[in-house]
C-alpha cells in the first residue's frame, strides 16, 4: 500500500497537497488514483477550482474546458467541465457543453499539473498531456488559477 493518504482530502490545504504530490512517485500517485478514493479526490480538486480562479487574469476569457483524466480502474476516464464566463469560473454538474479546450492526461500527470508540480507545456510536448481545441487557452490556463507551490 502507498504512503499517500488522501482519504480525508477535503481537509488538506492546497500547499500541503502540493507537497504531498511533490514527494510522491508516479507509481504512488497512480496507485492512489486507481483506488476507491479517486472520485473523492477528483471531486474535491474540481470543487476547489472556482475558489482558486483569478478573474483579474481572465480578461474576456469565455470558455468551456473539459478535463479528461484517464486511468480509471475500469479502463475508462473521468471528465469534468469547467465554465469560465464573464469573470467567473463554475464547475458544471455534467460535462455537456462543447468544449473550447479539452485536456486529456493520466492521473499522476493531472495531480502534478493541479498541484503546481508539473510543467504542462513539457507534458504536452512529450505527449503526456493532450490538448484539443484552443491551444492559446491551454498555454494560459495555469495563469487563470492560484496554483499552490510546493
Amino acid at each position: 500500500m502507498t504512503d499517500i493518504d488522501l482519504s480525508d482530502f477535503s481537509n488538506l490545504d492546497p500547499a500541503a497537497f502540493a507537497q504531498l504530490v511533490k514527494n510522491a512517485s508516479d507509481a504512488q500517485l497512480n496507485e492512489v488514483m486507481s483506488s476507491d478514493v479517486r472520485t473523492k479526490v477528483l471531486d474535491e480538486i474540481f470543487r476547489r477550482m472556482p475558489a482558486l480562479f483569478r478573474p483579474d487574469r481572465a480578461g474576456n476569457t469565455n470558455a468551456v474546458i473539459h478535463w479528461n483524466i484517464t486511468g480509471r480502474p475500469d479502463g475508462g476516464s473521468d471528465t469534468y467541465e469547467i465554465v469560465i464566463a464573464d469573470g467567473t469560473c463554475k464547475l458544471s454538474d455534467k460535462p455537456e457543453d462543447e468544449p473550447k479546450l479539452a485536456l486529456t492526461m493520466g492521473p499522476a500527470d493531472f495531480l502534478k499539473v493541479v498541484s503546481g508540480n508539473g510543467n504542462p507545456v513539457m507534458m504536452f510536448m512529450t505527449g503526456k498531456l493532450k490538448a484539443k481545441g484552443d491551444l492559446g487557452l491551454a498555454a494560459n490556463i495555469a495563469n487563470l488559477f492560484n496554483i499552490p507551490k510546493a
